[in-house]
């Protein structure tokens, strides 16, 4: 296991963020875990941010990742809300992984999906199929956040694979 390489891939949300392990041994990857970790929007942002850095903070020292590669953050004028959002989670994300001593790499989404189905405006189900697809899955990966993470793992393992 000395040689073996963990990839975490971390989607963004403040409702959901979805992750995903991969792990390589001589350049095979497989999934050691996939979910999301969810916040009740009831909540103050505070609380669920500090919900978001907790749970994250577990799952690094669990998984205890090489390399933790993220959704870069982006905005479209017509929804500057979701942005902001996405940025205090993202900023919660990044600080939990900067305290575990984790490597950090930023992912743009259109590079994630040009990665792993050739067109980097893929749809949600795109990404899915094309997750389940190279994972070899009985179902596409729900919900569609974990697919997101998988597939940000998959594009960092390419983009930066693992040292020799």
């Amino acid at each position: 296991m000395s040689n073996a390489i963990r990839i975490l891939g971390i989607d963004p949300g403040l409702h959901l963020t979805g992750y995903g392990a991969i792990e390589s041994r001589g350049g095979d990857w497989a999934i050691l875990e996939a979910g999301v970790i969810q916040t009740d929007p009831r909540l103050p942002m505070p609380q669920r941010l500090e919900r978001l850095h907790q749970d994250l903070c577990g799952l690094l020292a669990e998984i205890k990742p090489d390399l933790a590669a993220i959704e870069q953050l982006y905005s479209h004028y017509a929804h500057p809300r979701t942005a902001i959002l996405m940025g205090h989670a993202r900023g919660a994300i990044l600080l939990a992984c900067a305290q575990a001593g984790v490597e950090i790499r930023n992912m743009p989404a259109t590079m994630v999906k040009r990665s792993l189905t050739g067109n980097g405006h893929a749809s949600k189900q795109q990404v899915q199929r094309a997750i389940q697809s190279f994972c070899r899955l009985p179902a596409p990966p729900e919900p569609p956040d974990v697919a997101d993470a998988l597939a940000i793992a998959l594009c960092a393992a390419r983009k930066f694979p693992p040292r020799a």
